[in-house]
C-alpha cells in the first residue's frame, strides 16, 4: 500500500485540529500506531465493504466519524479479522457483529473504570509544580504492556470457565436455553439515599456493595452477570449454589453498618443466554420476588424451593423433618441434615407472570465455617 493509496503520512492529520497533543500522543501510544486511515480507506485496504466496516464500528461502540483519517493500521487488521472469519464460513455476518457488539460493551465499560478509577490516582502529581500532563504518559507507558497482558490472561481464564459450563451440560439445546438457578440483590431504599448523599459518598457505597457482592458470587460458585448500582444479576448451576450465595450477602451486608438493607429474590428454570446476558421467565419472576421481598430476607419461586427439596438441601416441611429425625433416632441412626429451611408464603398475582407463591428461605442451622 503506497503513501499515495492510504493518504499515510507523519504530518498532522485531518480531524487533528484543536485535538490536545498529549491526548494524540497517548492515543498513539495505547493504539500502537498512527492515524493513516478515513474509514473508506480502512474498509477498501481490509478489503470489505464500506457497509459492513460501519456496522462492526458501531457495534464495538464508536461513533461515525465521517471521512476524518482517524484509523490505524490495527483497525485495518481488525476489519480484517472480522471478515475473514465471516469468509471462512467460521461465523455469519449477524454472528459476527455480535462478537464486535459484546467485546466492545464488555471492554467500554473496563476501560472507563481504569481511566476513572485507577489512572487518576496513579497520575496524581507526585511533586508540586508538576502537572498531570507531565505524569500520564510515562505511567501509561509502563501500565499499558502489564494491563494487556492480564487482560487476555483473565479473558482465557473466563473462556476456559464458560467452555467447559457448555460442554457439560451434554445437550445441544442446553447451550442456549439452560436451567439455572438466577437472582436478584437490590439494596433496600436507594432513591432515598441518593438525595441525602453527596455523590462520591454514594459512589463509594456503590462500588463497595458491587466489590463485596462480585466477589461473594465468584467466591461461592456463582456468577455475576451484571450489576445496575443498587442491584446485582447473578446465576448458579443450581438452586443450593444460588441460595448459599443470597443468603450469604444478606448475612455479610447485614454486618456492615454502612450498607442500607438488602432483599434477595430467586427463581429456577430454563434461562436464555445472549452476550454474557441472561433473559426470559425466570429472570423477570425472580426481579418481581425481589421487589416484594422483606428486608434482609430472601424470596424463591415455587421452581427453586421444588429443586432445593430434590435435591435434599432443604426439607418438604419442619415437620416431616421432625419425623424422619425421630425416626432416625429410633433406629439409632443420624438423622437427615438440612442446609435450608423454607416457607410458604401468601400468594399473590403477578402482571404478565399469574400467581406467584414466593417461599422464604433461610438457614435451618448455623453454618459450620
Amino acid at each position: 500500500m503506497t503513501v499515495d493509496d492510504t493518504g499515510s503520512g507523519a504530518d498532522a492529520q485531518p480531524g487533528d485540529a484543536g485535538e490536545d497533543p498529549l491526548a494524540l500522543r497517548l492515543e498513539q501510544l495505547i493504539l500502537g500506531a498512527e492515524r493513516r486511515y478515513t474509514p473508506f480507506q480502512a474498509a477498501r485496504s481490509a478489503g470489505v465493504s464500506m457497509e459492513l466496516a460501519s456496522r462492526f464500528w458501531r457495534a464495538m461502540g464508536f461513533a461515525d466519524i465521517g471521512q476524518a483519517r482517524a484509523l490505524t493500521e490495527a483497525d485495518v487488521l481488525a476489519l480484517r479479522r472480522l471478515a475473514g472469519l465471516v469468509e471462512a464460513g467460521l461465523l455469519s455476518e449477524a454472528m459476527a457483529v455480535q462478537v464486535a457488539r459484546s467485546t466492545g460493551q464488555t471492554t467500554a465499560r473496563l476501560a472507563e473504570w481504569q481511566i476513572d478509577s485507577f489512572l487518576e490516582g496513579l497520575t496524581e502529581p507526585p511533586e508540586p509544580g508538576m502537572t498531570r500532563t507531565e505524569v500520564t504518559y510515562p505511567i501509561v507507558e509502563l501500565l499499558l504492556p502489564e494491563l494487556e497482558e492480564f487482560l487476555v490472561y483473565v479473558w482465557r481464564r473466563q473462556l476456559a470457565a464458560s467452555a467447559g459450563r457448555v460442554v457439560q451440560t451434554g445437550d445441544d439445546e442446553e447451550m442456549v436455553d439452560r436451567r439455572l438457578a438466577v437472582g436478584f440483590a437490590d439494596l433496600v431504599g436507594f432513591t432515598r439515599l441518593t438525595r441525602r448523599m453527596e455523590e462520591e459518598e454514594l459512589g463509594e457505597l456503590v462500588e463497595a456493595f458491587e466489590t463485596t457482592a462480585a466477589d461473594l458470587v465468584a467466591a461461592r460458585g456463582g456468577r455475576l452477570i451484571k450489576t445496575l448500582g443498587d442491584e446485582v444479576l447473578y446465576a448458579a448451576d443450581d438452586a443450593g449454589t444460588a441460595a448459599e450465595i443470597g443468603l450469604r450477602l444478606i448475612e455479610t451486608m447485614a454486618n456492615d453498618e454502612t450498607m442500607p438493607e438488602l432483599r434477595v429474590g430467586m427463581a429456577f428454570g430454563t434461562v436464555t443466554t445472549r452476550m454474557g446476558d441472561v433473559f426470559g421467565t425466570t429472570v423477570n419472576l425472580a426481579s418481581r420476588l425481589t421487589s416484594i421481598a422483606p428486608r434482609d430476607a430472601v424470596l424463591v419461586d415455587s421452581a427453586f424451593a421444588e429443586e432445593l427439596i430434590r435435591t435434599a438441601e432443604a426439607p418438604t416441611s419442619e415437620a416431616e423433618a421432625a419425623e424422619e429425625a425421630a425416626a432416625a433416632e429410633k433406629e439409632g441412626e443420624e438423622p437427615p441434615t438440612y442446609r435450608f429451611a423454607l416457607r410458604p408464603m401468601w400468594q399473590r398475582p403477578v402482571r404478565g407472570l399469574g400467581v406467584v407463591e414466593p417461599w422464604l428461605l433461610s438457614r435451618r442451622e448455623a453454618d459450620p465455617e
